[in-house]
């Protein structure tokens, strides 16, 4: 009978044992898979963490190369807005230069008929001074001589006057073929600064250069006229070391 009873403390005892051995385990296991679970929300927190950090890297970086192109194409459009004042600014004080030399050499031609009309008259007083000797001798000789004289002046004056006029004539329109194509040059500098695309710049760069030569040729012409108007019209003297060929009485004569 104690046996009996011994065998059922033994029994109770093991039995409490394996359910103690159950709940360590147990418990054990609990902790395993609560720390594995913290493991893993951990690691997806850090990928998170990772993503944004990358997509925020991305972003910025996209940001920096968008705000760099923007600035670059503001710095090239600021640059050919400088370009073309520049060139605006040059083609004007060309103008103004082309326009100041037309208009010395008009002063110089305008000075050039006054001495010749100021020679005329002189030369007039010599011959009526010498008709009127004549005269005194033979009256009715002199009196014809100094009509011929007179005569021959008056169309001599009115040949240089007419001449005069022609050349002034020539001389305005091709100022004013030039002023045209350099207006002409202006208004495509402006539409180059103004273009939106390469195939728009080429296009008005080819129309630019048209008219730059056209600009070029037309104020040739100008210089060529202009020099020919003032170049001569007397011999050089025979007895002169160095030909001149200022006209008599030029005060922008180098021989002088």
């Amino acid at each position: 009978m104690a046996e009996q009873k011994e065998s059922s403390v033994l029994f109770s005892l093991k039995e409490l044992m394996n359910l103690e051995e159950n709940r360590i385990k147990e418990e054990e296991a609990e902790k395993e898979r609560r720390a594995r679970q913290e493991a893993e929300q951990r690691a997806a927190a850090e990928r998170a963490a990772r993503d944004a950090e990358e997509r925020r890297i991305r972003e910025e970086e996209e940001r920096r190369r968008a705000e760099e192109q923007r600035q670059r194409e503001e710095a090239a459009r600021l640059e050919a807005i400088r370009h073309a004042e520049i060139e605006k600014a040059r083609a004007d004080a060309e103008h103004r230069a082309r326009m100041e030399a037309m208009a010395a050499q008009q002063s110089h031609e305008a000075q050039l008929v006054a001495l010749r009309s100021d020679q005329t008259k002189k030369r007039l007083k010599l011959i009526v001074a010498g008709v009127s000797a004549v005269f005194v001798i033979a009256l009715v000789g002199g009196g014809i001589a100094w009509s011929n004289a007179q005569k021959e002046q008056r169309a001599k004056e009115a040949a240089a006057q007419a001449e005069a006029q022609r050349f002034s004539a020539e001389l305005e329109r091709l100022k004013a073929q030039a002023d045209e194509a350099a207006k002409k040059e202006q208004e495509l500098q402006r539409l180059y600064a103004g273009a939106k695309d390469e195939a728009s710049r080429a296009k008005i760069e080819a129309e630019l250069s048209k008219a730059k030569k056209e600009a070029e040729a037309a104020q040739g012409q100008v210089r060529v006229r202009s020099s020919s108007g003032s170049g001569g019209g007397s011999k050089p003297s025979g007895g002169a070391s160095k030909p001149c060929n200022c006209p008599p009485g030029d005060p922008l004569c180098s021989c002088l």
